[in-house]
């Protein structure tokens, strides 16, 4: 019998797996991968003549990566771990890519062609608290053959060959020293060191390159207290700024003596408003400050003096200084407007100053200001200088620009998402044209005179490709107008630069962008996504949109913005009076179909928008039974709220609205510390309330209110291992928003976190960690209503006794019966969510985010908690899986097949019109978007379906039915002329 259960297991889970799987062709298909690197916060490049010409990045995502720099196209890239920080980039030997992170404690080099890490080197720290690194890249014997990388991280230097990374010495000179800036002499064997310790005094030692030795050090304490603000001015001469960032040090060093002079900024920087910044650079006594509303270019004068070379009125992003020859440095300046980047390079030379380049660069409005900037030299056939420059934009998205011409971009702001929400595409209609989504009518003519000419055969190969373009853009999965499936729809995306995106579902292309920060508020902050307004399918002249809630800089006025869906054009926008500590978003909406909104601030008072007589009324009208509750996970205390007229003493209109506290759970910070919580979606479809068994009829527990709670014992809220199981205990509560009863709970003892849930009609599904196991599990509740199970009594029916019509409230004492049921899993989680259907009739599927970065599609019925060993023929024949200990992991249900969505950190699914299909979208670093059909594709016929088979068949049997015909007619007349 056991065999047997274990056979018929198998061929389910086979069964399973058929459906999920496709065709290797069909990859791509009806989904698409688009890979991003984040925001560039340092940048090397790498074009020399032979090979490819590439930009090595390293960004604020952790990662490094290499850049083709002809198209900007990714050759390679290298995610690092959540706590090894990237502190420095550079290249050694012009094919090993250098990285030093975590506080410098870790070398590695990478392979330049394709990325691969050749060797890793810990570094030993003797400073426990390191706050700065560095690399320097030293030349020693033949060129190519080996260089001496110096890592240097508080007071401690490494030496380490760039061959194998080997340590070939280390020197501890002071725990309390910060070195500034190494340099070696040309053809010496003694490299100089200088540092500060305690910002009082300067330091300079002579150490033998070789062997790592000390062979002299000179101290001099300084006139004034420093700032770690450094420029380098030449090989002998380094400048700094005070602590006041008022004063100018000029820090000059020989072998014997260290020399100090301090000047005022405003001794010869005319109406110096203070705020100072050093802008880091190497341009032989020529450097540069900047304040908060200029930019000035300053220049060694004599032994210790400064000169004011160039001042500009405006603020500009300077790049770091590119070395051209050893007496030429280059760097680059650049102002921007709403539409306009102005760039400028300047020369260094023997102490002048001098521009060789000023042009004006256009770029698309929506990209902001210039955040960073990296400049690049290459040869003209002329032998002069000609210069690149990759910008950072405050958006993240990175630009080359070459002679004036954005060369290319990427939207690399995409790498950090933070919200979602999805929206229906126009009808298309023969009396209602689409284009007015699409293009203007001057691009619309610029499309048709294009593909006359390719008829014409006097097509360019730039007209061939922009037809090309447009064949893609204008076939039916990428076409701007909705379909009778379901299937094309805008996905609108927030990012945490506080920009918006909509993505075309067809390819995945930006169909527009928008930067929500402005002049009045140029700083956002605590940005959310919520959608505003879905008007009905037949309001042709009204367009959806969202909102946008945040809040504007320092101060606590809330950013409250309308975005229309269809062009990305701000319909509203306010700065609200009151902040926003949480946003409510109600099951209601006006007669314009514009959602409802509590904004509730920090004194717990609720601000209702849209601001309206008609939203007013509604919600008084349904204001006794709305209520909303908050989690303080931090005092271990969940309350529930009820509001009422009014703001107490506050008189701010009559749309503000106070609140009362009705309920509260507190968890004792002795025994129970909460780690997670999760709700039910706010459109979730339900189709049916009833759940048909063998012997019964079980009506299942449905309500909007149910709130998932888990917490964990003081002792366990750590990293996994971090408590014995004795001392570890997780415990899962659901609870009654409304009221605050507590409907179910449930002790895992050994367990602990880090927990993730979600929570479904009537059913939770959770993940932990068991440390009696040492292993993952998945647990699943699923709670009933008995107190509905007297309408299984046909009489009651009959005669009117039962209680179907009843209304359901919270306030009514339910009778829960809770099944519940757990299993081991084979992997760590970073997200959990479930499939959403139009109707809620396909069989639900899980959507688990692996720690390998894929996302895995695990049918419910896995974690049915009526699941046996030993199933009976009426449990078999609904569907009943046998009982296993573990839930299975088909290779084929992974749904991003094997892509990954690196850094992943969220999953959406949104319903088609299709009842069988839903759409899943993933984001973390790449965005990933597919169609997947949990039960198969029951409503409509394949892609691949054969329609001309269908017609042959279609055919013959009417050729077969009418030959037939015949027969039988002449059969009849030989009979009846018997």
């Amino acid at each position: 019998m056991k065999a047997a259960s274990v056979l018929g297991l198998l061929i389910l889970v086979s069964v399973v797996g058929a459906c999920f799987a496709i065709y290797e062709e069909q990859v791509g298909l009806a989904d698409w991968h688009k890979r991003y690197i984040g925001k560039v916060k340092h940048a090397v490049f790498h074009t020399q003549k032979t090979g490819r010409r590439r930009v090595v990045v390293s960004t604020e995502q952790n990662l490094i990566a290499s850049l083709d720099l002809r198209t900007g196209d990714i050759f390679w890239r290298q995610v690092f771990g959540k706590n090894d920080v990237i502190d420095q980039l550079s290249l050694s030997l012009g094919k090993y890519v250098l990285t030093l992170s975590s506080q410098g404690s870790i070398l590695r080099a990478w392979n330049l062609p394709d990325g691969q890490m050749v060797w890793e080197t810990n570094l030993q720290v003797s400073n426990s608290n390191p706050n700065q690194s560095f690399l320097h890249v030293l030349g020693i014997g033949k060129a190519g053959r080996d260089n001496m990388i110096l890592a240097c991280t508080g007071g401690s230097i490494h030496a380490v060959s760039s061959l194998d990374g080997s340590i070939m010495w280390k020197k501890d000179l002071s725990n309390e020293l910060n070195i500034k800036h190494i340099f070696q002499p040309s053809e010496s064997d003694t490299i100089y060191a200088i540092g500060f310790i305690n910002s009082s005094q300067i330091i300079l030692y002579h150490i033998n390159l070789k062997t790592g030795e000390l062979i002299k050090q000179t101290s001099e304490s300084s006139p004034v207290i420093l700032s770690s603000e450094t420029t380098v001015l030449s090989s002998d001469s380094i400048l700094a700024l005070d602590s006041a960032k008022s004063t100018l040090i000029l820090i000059k060093f020989t072998e014997n003596a260290i020399t100090c002079y301090d000047t005022q900024i405003s001794d010869f920087v005319e109406d110096f408003d203070g705020l100072t910044e050093l802008v880091p650079a190497n341009s032989n006594g020529v450097f540069v400050i900047k304040t908060a509303s200029k930019v000035a270019f300053v220049r060694v004068k004599g032994d210790n003096g400064f000169e004011l070379i160039e001042k500009v009125d405006k603020t500009g992003i300077l790049s770091p200084t590119l070395t051209l020859s050893e007496t030429e440095q280059a760097f680059a300046v650049s102002h921007n407007s709403k539409s306009e980047i102005n760039l400028k390079v300047k020369l260094t030379s023997n102490n002048d100053l001098s521009e060789t380049i000023d042009e004006n660069v256009e770029i698309e409005a929506h990209r902001g200001s210039v955040q960073k900037i990296f400049l690049n030299n290459y040869i003209r056939t002329d032998k002069s200088h000609g210069f690149r420059a990759l910008i950072v934009m405050q958006d993240e998205s990175l630009l080359l620009v070459q002679q004036g011409k954005v060369v290319w971009y990427r939207e690399d702001g995409l790498a950090s998402i933070t919200g979602t929400v999805t929206a229906e595409l126009p009808v298309e209609r023969e009396t209602v044209s689409v284009k007015k989504v699409e293009n203007t009518l001057f691009e619309w003519l610029k499309e048709h005179m294009i593909k006359l000419k390719g008829t014409l055969m006097l097509a360019t190969p730039d007209d061939l490709a922009a037809i090309q373009s447009m064949r893609l853009k204008s076939s039916e999965r990428n076409k701007m107008a909705r379909d009778h499936n379901g299937f094309r729809k805008l996905i609108i995306a927030l990012t945490r630069p506080g920009k918006l995106y909509a993505l075309h579902t067809g390819d995945g292309r930006v169909v527009w962008s928008h930067l929500l920060c402005s002049a009045q508020c140029s700083v956002l902050s605590n940005l959310a996504l919520h959608s505003w307004q879905v008007p009905h399918h037949t309001a042709f002249n009204q367009n959806p949109s969202v909102l946008v809630v945040g809040v504007c800089g320092p101060g606590p006025g809330g950013v409250f913005r309308v975005v229309d869906c269809y062009s990305g054009k701000e319909v509203e926008s306010l700065v609200m009076d009151h902040g926003v500590d949480e946003t409510v978003a109600l099951p209601l909406t006006d007669a314009s179909e514009q959602r409802l909104h509590l904004f509730v601030d920090g004194d717990l008072n609720a601000h209702l928008y849209p601001k309206s007589e008609d939203s007013l009324r509604i919600f008084w009208g349904e204001m006794a039974n709305l209520y909303y509750y908050r989690v303080e996970s931090e005092k271990g205390v969940i309350k529930g709220y009820s509001f009422k007229k009014g703001c107490g003493a506050r008189s701010v209109g009559e749309n503000c609205f106070g609140t009362r506290e009705i309920w509260s759970i507190v968890f004792p910070s002795e025994t129970e510390k909460i780690i997670a919580t999760s709700t039910r979606k706010l459109n979730e479809v339900v189709h049916t309330q009833a759940k048909v068994t063998e012997q019964e009829v079980m009506y299942k527990y449905v309500s909007r209110n149910i709130l998932f709670v888990a917490t964990v014992s003081p002792k366990a809220a750590g990293e996994i291992g971090s408590a014995s199981p004795d001392d570890a205990t997780l415990t899962s509560y659901l609870i009654d928003a409304v009221t605050g009863r507590i409907l179910h709970r449930v002790a895992h003892h050994g367990a602990q976190g880090p927990v993730h849930s979600v929570v479904s009609e009537n059913w939770v599904v959770y993940h932990y960690f068991n440390l009696r196991a040492h292993r993952y599990e998945m647990s699943v509740i699923e709670i009933f209503d008995q107190s509905r199970a007297d309408n299984k009594d046909v009489m009651k029916l009959i005669l009117g006794k039962h209680n179907l019509t009843a209304p359901i409230t919270s306030y009514t004492r339910p009778e829960i019966v809770a099944k519940s049921q757990s299993y081991f899993f084979a992997h760590s989680v970073k997200e959990i969510t479930v499939t959403a259907t139009a109707k809620g009739i396909t069989s639900k599927q899980l959507l688990i985010g692996t720690v390998s970065d894929q996302v895995l599609g695990l049918d419910k019925r896995f974690l049915d908690p009526r699941r046996s060993a030993n199933p009976t023929q009426a449990e078999r024949e609904e569907g009943l899986i046998p009982l296993t200990d573990s839930l299975p992991i088909i290779p084929q249900s992974y749904i991003t097949h094997s892509l990954q969505v690196e850094g992943l950190r969220g999953i959406i699914s949104f319903p088609a019109k299709l009842e069988s299909t839903t759409h899943v979208f993933s984001f973390g670093l790449d965005l990933f978007y597919t169609r997947i059909a949990p039960s198969r594709n029951y409503d409509s016929l394949t892609d691949d379906f054969s329609y001309a088979l269908l017609l042959i068949t279609i055919v013959a049997l009417i050729g077969a039915i009418g030959v037939t015909w015949v027969l039988s007619e002449r059969k009849e007349l030989r009979e009846k002329w018997r």
